[in-house]
């Protein structure tokens, strides 16, 4: 199905004729990379970055021949660095042993060559970074080897050979080491763009390095306490923040203060009151003290009064209720898929099915707490935190400064867990305006209570479809309704949005991506609607997976609901969908291989299983159809009298195209099944008075280990260019569990998470 959506992620990668290659030899060593280029957010954007960049560094090789890659990605245990420095090292011709990484500042020179901006997310960074990484590395081992063909006395470039940081002349056995050349100084060659476009990569065939699980370049930092985390940022004459969240979620506003209590702890220094010119805080104030301990005592001594604002009322229920009503109007929303006639269709179809999907709201709660210093040098804002869009948080710390953002610089710290949490710039308003007030750094740790209640967290969504099956059981028509708060609107990023087909507006993609699925149907809607309650009650943010986490729970769902009403298998029901016609063609063969792959390893429809056990199959292309990574999973599920669920085994294909890091893709995707199966079961956040109730893991629930069960994992690795998955697994477990309790119990849940209590009430039904 063609949404023909225009979003970010489907720009092609940036003309090479806008930047130049550069390679140039220094005292410190040889330093290659691009120029970098003017973002595409546009030069109009508030986080836009200047027209002009310096060159972008990607890597350095250093005269004891130590390469170094810079990676401008955030990394949150994903160990994206490393795949960045793989992927240069199979080009280059270096030896893993000489590889280093460092982490890359809020620089412009940094942002992605394809988004135009330093972001962190959607799976995207080895796909759209792969190709530029690869030339920079070729690039490098080009101007190596003409430099050494040189210095061995004019030999042919082509017939020295690259490897392992070594450059050898077969013929005449000269050699020559990375460290050899670099101290020579005579490397000196500057790639045109042509130049630049017409290397010739390797071929699948020839890697030596992409496909092998070498040993993770973060790790020894990480195991010996010489990795610095946000948390761990020490400056000098530092003194700490400890926020004082309102009890409303957004919209409160500061009363009064009273500090007589907080005067009283040994180091106070000052309650802050926040003035954020952003928004992105409101009603929040800041005890300083010389301690964190000090600093926390203070806190819990302030007096502080609210006006709660116009959301001090709103719950869970309000805003469900609102997306009902606004799902209810013919006018609401914008249209994401508007192909065929759908109301023709059903209205002829022999079987009519409708049914409605919802998820409740969703906690990231990484494990190290949002955290930020910042401190004022001259002109220049110092800030230090872990984050996933350095883009827009150096700006948000600009705003909260009151400064232009070139006066903002950010210094990338490794992520504790980041999962789109860190894509926000939140923990940097208290520390820039506490340093401002005080006149000294500042560093501010949220505790687990303020991380979990001021969350930008996934937004409850609601859901209706509609579909019609024709006399032969064949799906011919669907009208899929997606009622969400809008995240990536609240960004304020016009660029960042996608026109909707029927040119009416801009919608927000990135909360119904999914819903333009490679099944094929004739007549296919997909209306896309912002729930303002929603919006502006519990700001979101973007979670693990975004909207494929809801749109496939309930187009999976539905699938298999259609299924069962045409009296067909679930699985050869999606196959004989997957045909690939028109718009679908190979995206489509791709994910129907996948399920099959799925279904294989996992005995699909091949074992008598005892009663009250069942098998479900979903499979989806997330994140989005421009960026897919093709993902199937097979659940096997017993369910017992009582409604609980015990889920025995999850399978879970994926075709990834080309697999830089076998072990890492496979605890990728792992942990992504996990992390889905804890918000199919276990996770729920609910709004009561305009305030999250959940404030710690004892309220907030996320799958526990001894809940784990066992995860078979099958990875297709066809050569095709590199995909992600750090986020596709996790969209597929919640509709193959609801379609496994299904077969195995005749209940059918539509709501997330799923409970005992309505597995039992399904069951009575």
């Amino acid at each position: 199905m063609n949404s023909h959506v225009k979003n970010i992620t489907h720009h092609e990668p940036a003309d090479l004729s806008r930047r130049s290659f550069l390679v140039g030899s220094a005292a410190t060593g040889l330093a290659l990379g691009y120029s970098a280029l003017p973002g595409l957010l546009g030069a109009d954007q508030a986080f836009a970055a200047p027209s002009n960049f310096d060159p972008s560094v990607w890597f350095s090789i250093a005269p004891d021949g130590l390469v170094t890659v810079t990676s401008g990605k955030a990394d949150m245990g994903q160990h994206i660095a490393s795949t960045m420095a793989q992927i240069i090292c199979e080009e280059l011709g270096a030896s893993w042993k000489d590889m280093r990484v460092q982490l890359a500042s809020n620089d412009p020179k940094y942002n992605d060559p394809v988004l135009g901006a330093q972001v962190t997310g959607g799976s995207w960074s080895t796909m759209m970074n792969f190709d530029a990484m690869s030339r920079a590395g070729a690039a490098g081992r080009i101007a190596l080897t003409e430099a050494a063909a040189a210095m061995m006395g004019g030999i042919p470039a082509g017939q020295l050979i690259v490897r392992n940081g070594t450059i050898t002349d077969p013929k005449s056995k000269k050699s020559m080491s990375f460290a050899d050349v670099v101290k020579s100084g005579k490397v000196t060659k500057t790639f045109s763009a042509d130049d630049l476009k017409a290397i010739k990569l390797k071929t699948p065939d020839q890697y030596t390095m992409i496909g092998v699980s070498v040993p993770q370049l973060d790790i020894p930092s990480k195991t010996n306490g010489t990795a610095k985390y946000g948390i761990d940022v020490m400056l000098p004459g530092m003194v700490y923040g400890k926020v004082v969240t309102p009890p409303v979620r957004y919209g409160a506003t500061v009363k009064t203060v009273d500090d007589s209590d907080a005067k009283k702890v040994p180091g106070f220094i000052k309650a802050v009151t926040l003035d954020d010119k952003t928004g992105t805080t409101t009603g929040w104030v800041v005890a300083v003290a010389n301690t964190f301990a000090g600093a926390t005592k203070a806190a819990e001594a302030l007096k502080v009064t609210y006006d709660g604002g116009p959301n001090a009322k709103l719950s869970s229920e309000s805003l469900l209720a609102e997306a009902k009503r606004l799902q209810g109007l013919d006018d609401s929303g914008l249209f994401f898929v508007k192909d065929g006639d759908t109301t023709a269709a059903l209205g002829t179809a022999a079987k009519v099915l409708e049914a409605e999907y919802t998820t409740s709201i969703n906690i990231h709660a990484p494990m190290e707490p949002m955290t930020a210093a910042a401190e004022q040098k001259g002109d220049i804002w110092h800030v230090y935190t872990g984050n996933q869009f350095a883009t827009r948080s150096g700006a948000i710390a600009a705003g909260a400064a009151g400064v232009d953002p070139k006066f903002v610089v950010m210094h990338q710290m490794w992520l504790g867990g980041g999962f789109g949490r860190r894509l926000e710039g939140d923990m940097l308003v208290p520390a820039v305006q506490a340093s401002k007030a005080v006149g000294k750094p500042v560093k501010i740790i949220y505790t687990r209570e303020n991380d979990m209640t001021m969350d930008f967290s996934r937004p409850l969504t609601f859901q209706k479809i509609k579909a019609g099956l024709d006399g032969d059981g064949k799906l011919v028509a669907m009208n899929h309704d997606v009622v969400a708060a809008w995240p990536t609107k609240r960004w304020g990023i016009p660029a960042f949005l996608s026109p909707s087909v029927d040119k009416k507006g801009a919608l927000d993609a990135f909360t119904v991506n999914g819903a333009d699925f490679f099944y094929t149907v004739p007549n296919h809607n997909v209306r896309a609607i912002l729930n303002e309650m929603a919006q502006t009650a519990t700001p979101s943010g973007q979670l693990r997976s975004v909207a494929p986490g809801w749109t496939f729970w309930a187009v999976e769902s539905m699938v298999d609901e259609l299924a069962h009403a045409a009296g067909k298998d679930p699985a050869q029901f999606r196959i004989d969908l997957l045909d690939g016609k028109g718009a679908n063609n190979g995206g489509a063969q791709r994910l129907r291989n996948t399920l099959l792959a799925a279904m294989g390893l996992a005995g699909y429809g091949t074992k008598q299983l005892p009663k009250g056990e069942g098998m479900g199959v979903a499979c989806v292309s997330s994140q989005e159809r421009a960026t897919a990574s093709w993902t199937a999973c097979v659940a096997h599920v017993a369910v017992a009298p009582s409604g609980e669920v015990k889920v025995k085994k999850l399978t879970v294909a994926t075709d990834v195209g080309t697999q830089v890091h076998p072990d890492n893709i496979r605890a990728q995707v792992e942990g992504a099944a996990l992390w889905g199966l804890s918000l199919a079961l276990y996770e729920k956040a609910t709004l009561k008075n305009g305030g999250i109730e959940q404030t710690n893991f004892d309220t907030y629930t996320p799958l526990r280990m001894s809940q784990t069960p066992d995860v078979a994992v099958a990875v297709i690795a066809n050569g095709e260019p590199a995909r992600g998955v750090g986020e596709p697994a996790v969209t597929v477990i919640a509709p193959a569990l609801a379609n496994a309790i299904f077969n195995a119990s005749g209940a059918r849940v539509r709501s997330l998470p799923i409970t005992a209590e309505a597995v039992k009430a399904g069951m009575k039904a």
